[in-house]
């Protein structure tokens, strides 16, 4: 089966919901996730995609650092620059997550965010159970505060919509199984 990701609204209920009002940008996708895969929460989900980024993504992110230095915006690193040798109940709100902070944390939510002086991004990981599945949720919300954070997203919007469902694609794809969910 190949793993596939739908696009879906950002759940209703969520943390991450409270955060739509005002916001310039947000996008929204999930996937069905084995029964082998129910036992994970929602950071130790976050983990694995962070872990399973596909290397084109690293590449975009090396060059995204490269080019926002030039106007002084901030280099966010990699996805994949975790602690190996931390555990998933480790970590704690306020922790660097690869690329942002441990905003919110439930064993069913994960909010990642970063701030610049430009925009505001938060990403929320949620397991969701409807019925008898479980699903993978992937929200992504971001607030711009100026001209500067409405001309990155002019740019990296199109290509997030890219981006955000070929994480999902990797975690699925790393031993997660899964397949597709349309929208919700």
């Amino acid at each position: 089966m190949t793993a596939s990701v739908g696009a879906a609204q950002v759940p209703p209920g969520s943390e991450i919901e409270r955060q739509l009002p005002s916001a310039y940008f947000h996008d929204s996708y999930q996937a069905l996730l084995p029964a082998r895969a129910a036992g994970n929460s929602a950071l130790e989900l976050s983990l694995q995609i962070f872990l399973k980024t596909p290397r084109w993504i690293d590449f975009l992110m090396r060059l995204r650092n490269r080019v926002v230095g030039l106007v002084g915006l901030k280099n966010l690193g990699s996805f994949n620059h975790l602690d190996p040798g931390k555990p998933a109940g480790a970590y704690r709100v306020g922790d660097r997550v690869g690329i942002f902070s441990l905003r919110y944390l439930t064993d069913m939510e994960v909010i990642l965010a970063d701030s610049d002086k430009h925009l505001d991004v938060q990403v929320s990981v949620c397991k969701l159970l409807r019925d008898e599945a479980v699903l993978v949720n992937i929200s992504t919300v971001v607030h711009v505060h100026n001209r500067l954070g409405k001309l990155y997203m002019f740019f990296v919007a199109p290509a997030h919509k890219v981006i955000a469902p070929a994480t999902l694609r990797g975690l699925l794809r790393s031993g997660a199984g899964g397949s597709i969910v349309g929208s919700i």
